[in-house]
């Protein structure tokens, strides 16, 4: 359970996650030593997971994002984990997630520009076991995108 000191450090990370250990502790009014405690402590109780590098697919060329939305062929009892051993390993999938329903799972995917992505559609994803059926959502916009938490 987070008390309201360990709330007021994620929430200073949130919100500034490149500031140093003695700047945080003194804008807590805590002596970096305990910061480093508590953070120790977030960390062993895996709610800090730990800090990452947010690179912008766009800035590397990258110009389409697809969701393709799933539904794999329940008739094979491996279906599922055959699918995603094989999706994992193509690069251009950058999110992979699961549903109950209709739809089993979508796939995130970038392609520097349509051929790009077609390439990747034909060699890639049609090759991918067990698809039943599959639908594509081009990106249009991105309208919210925020990994803070309400703490």
């Amino acid at each position: 359970m987070l008390d309201d000191l360990d709330r007021r450090i994620l929430r200073n990370m949130q919100s500034d996650p490149d500031q140093s250990i003695p700047d945080l502790a003194e804008r807590l009014g805590l002596t970096p030593s305990r910061l480093s405690r508590r953070l120790e402590k977030l960390r062993e109780g895996g709610v800090l997971l730990g800090l990452r590098a947010v690179i912008d697919w766009r800035a590397l060329g990258y110009a389409v994002e697809v969701s393709l939305r799933i539904t794999l062929d329940k008739t094979n009892p491996r279906a599922f984990d055959e699918f995603t051993v094989e999706a994992r390993a193509i690069p251009e999938v950058l999110e992979i997630q699961t549903f109950l329903g209709q739809v089993d799972v979508r796939l995130s995917v970038i392609a520097r520009d349509m051929a790009h992505y077609q390439e990747i559609y034909r060699s890639s994803i049609l090759t991918l076991p067990h698809i039943a059926d599959i639908e594509a959502l081009m990106h249009v916009a991105r309208i919210k995108t925020d990994e803070s938490l309400p703490l």
